[in-house]
Formats: C-alpha cells, structure tokens, sequence
C-alpha cells in the first residue's frame, strides 16, 4: 500500500507513467491445459460420412445394375439382331426351297403331261401306221407252228435290222395268255403280229409268210435277198412288194444286222421252252426302234378278262389295243360272264390312261381304284357291249 501510495504522491498518472504491459505486470495466474475441442462438426461429419458410404454403396450398385442392364439390353439387341439375320437366311432358304419344290413340280407336271400328249400322240391310227412303215415281220412256218423274223428296213439309213424270235419263245399271246409264241400262228396271222408287236412294243402291220427253209437260209446268209421271190402269203399289193425286194437288194451284206432275240433255255418234261430275257434286248429296241424298255417305257400296260363269255373276245379286244401301241401283258377269264358293261379299271398311273383305252374299245366304263400292284396300269373287264372290229380286207 505504501509503495502504491508513494507513487501516488510522486503524481505520477498511473496509465500514463508506464506503459501496460504483461511483462510490466507479472501476474500471477495459474494455467490449465485444457483437452483440445473437437473440431466443430465432428459428429456431423461421421454421419455424414456413413451416410456417404451408403450413397456411394447405393450409386454403385446403381451404377453396376444400370450396367448389367445396359449389357442385358446390348446382348439382347445383339441377340435379336442374330436372331434376326438367321431368321431372314432361313427365310430366304425356305422360299428358295418352296420355289424349287413348285419348280419341280411344275417340270414334273410338264414332263408327265409331255409324256402323255407323246403316248397319246403315239397311239394314234395315223403314228401307228407311220411307225409301222417300215417294219415287216418275216414268217417261217412250219406245220401249224411258226419262227419270226422282225425286221425294221430302214430307208434314212440304208440299213436292214431284225431280230429272229424262235417259235418256242414264251411271252404272251392275246386271246391264249403266256404260251408258246409259235402257237400263236394255229390262231391267225393277226394273233401272231399282235404277240410280236405286243412283246417288243414295236407296231408290225403287215408281214410274208415262207417255209421255215428260207427262213433259216436268210438268217444263215444274213440277207433277205430270197425271201420276197419265195414269198407264200402276203399283205403286200404288188407294188410295196417291188419297192421292198429293190430296197433289200440295194443294201450291202455288211448293213445288215439279223441277230437272234436272246433267250434263257428251259427244259420241262422233255421239251425245250425259251424264256426271252427282255432287259437284254433293250438296247437294240433303242437303238433300232427308239423304244425305251422298262420305267422308261411310255406303253400303258392293260389286263384284260373275258367278262361277256363269248370265246376269244379278249383276245380281239387284246389285238385292238396292241394296235393302238398299248401293251397287254396278260388275258384270261373274269370271274364271272354276266358283264354287260366293259370297265376299264385304272389301278396306277393316270386317269388318262383309262381313256385311251375306252377311246381304243370304243366302249367301256373308266373307274380309278389305285393298287399297289406294278403288274399293269390298267385292267379291262370285257362286257357284253364290246363288239369287235370288223376283219380288215
């Protein structure tokens, strides 16, 4: 107090004799470190920062699900634009193969309509007549039996061709079903031009008849020269006669072919029977005749029964198909003899094939009852209506 009153007294102002200043005033104070604050926010920011963690966690997930989204809609677009390309490819190879398939149905269709307009054109009088022209079939009888020669004189070429068919060759014959061709001549001469013409599906119109001598001389010498001069029986007028033996005399040794038909031989008790083997003379009725053998074979096959039990009928009606260049593999008796309608039953083929063979009758039923069977396109059940045509004079 004393020191504080001296100064006083002194008059000295307080503030203004010293300057204020902590090292002019020593005070004494007692320090405490306090715990450092923290920082302000602090609860905030740990909140925030799970709060963030669940944000970024949530945004990823996000973020990957609109990947695999985008990815699923990529790979589907992918997909559908595969899909689609195989679509239009398999498309495009589906309407190529529908064009094909109506293609081919459509050549099928020609060619089947083109191969009937052939047979249908081909089983006319006047084609059988052309076909015919030049052929001749050369007969060697003996007794009531016979040998055949079928002889093509081909004038283009200025060749002659024949194949000889021995009597005992068996095939069928019209009217007596599958015999002895030789037979065939006790029967008429028509039966046998019919048996030959129906066997090689060759039309054969007119024909010499000469002892079974000549006959044997001309295939021996491989020539025809002797066979007009020593002709028995012919439907030749005089002046066929002359142009035939003129044409055979100009023909040299060496553009004639007389070849024998091929056949199998069988013995049956004691007699010796030929079976013609008809796949080995395809070939020469192809090229000598232009006639294809087997499923090239445009000829319609016929059946035909004896349905009116008048004797022999269905050997007639047989004749007068061969004429019209069809082919008659079998005749025989119907189950019964009460028809008195003809039916002509097409069991495969075309309808068109049971038309020919009405237009050929002139008479008959046409009925479609397809068969399994590969024996004949068409059976023919004579009836009482059928008449025969008139022998040609």
């Amino acid at each position: 107090m004393s020191r504080h009153r001296r100064t006083h007294q002194d008059g000295e102002r307080p503030d203004a004799a010293r300057p204020s200043s902590s090292a002019d005033y020593p005070r004494r104070r007692t320090h405490h470190e306090s715990a450092p604050a923290p920082e302000p926010g602090w609860r905030a920011s740990k909140r925030s920062s799970k709060l963030g963690k669940q944000v970024r966690r949530d945004a990823r997930a996000e973020q990957r699900k609109q990947q695999l989204s985008d990815g699923l809609r990529q790979t589907k677009g992918r997909v559908l634009g595969v899909l689609q390309i195989v679509g239009m490819v398999l498309g495009g190879v589906l309407v190529l193969a529908l064009v094909l398939f109506v293609l081919a149905l459509g050549v099928n269709a020609g060619s089947r309509w083109l191969a009937r307009r052939e047979a249908e054109q081909q089983a006319t009088p006047e084609a059988q007549a052309e076909k015919a022209r030049e052929n001749l079939l050369i007969i060697g009888v003996s007794g009531t039996s016979a040998d055949f020669l079928a002889v093509r004189l081909d004038s283009t070429d200025e060749q002659i061709l024949g194949i000889a068919i021995p009597s005992g060759a068996f095939m069928e014959v019209p009217g007596q079903g599958f015999e002895r061709v030789g037979d065939s001549y006790a029967a008429g001469v028509g039966v046998s031009l019919a048996a030959i013409s129906n066997y090689l599906t060759v039309p054969f119109e007119h024909y010499v008849i000469v002892d079974v001598g000549v006959y044997q001389d001309a295939l021996t010498n491989q020539s025809l020269r002797d066979i007009m001069a020593n002709a028995q029986e012919t439907d030749l007028d005089d002046a066929q006669r002359a142009e035939i033996s003129e044409f055979i005399a100009s023909v040299t040794g060496d553009h004639t072919a007389l070849v024998p038909l091929p056949v199998k031989p069988i013995d049956l008790g004691g007699q010796t029977y030929y079976e013609p083997q008809r796949d080995q003379i395809a070939d020469l009725l192809l090229q000598w005749w232009d006639v294809k053998v087997g499923a090239q074979d445009t000829a319609v096959r016929v059946i035909i029964y004896n349905g009116a039990g008048t004797p022999g009928i269905a050997g007639e009606a047989a004749q007068q198909l061969i004429a019209a260049g069809m082919r008659v593999v079998d005749t025989k008796n119907a189950d019964r003899f009460d028809y008195d309608t003809s039916m002509v039953i097409v069991q495969s083929g075309d309808a068109e094939h049971g038309e020919q063979v009405r237009a050929a009758l002139g008479v008959g039923e046409v009925l479609d009852q397809p068969s399994e069977q590969d024996v004949a396109d068409v059976i023919v059940i004579i009836g009482r209506d059928y008449v025969p045509p008139a022998p040609s004079q």
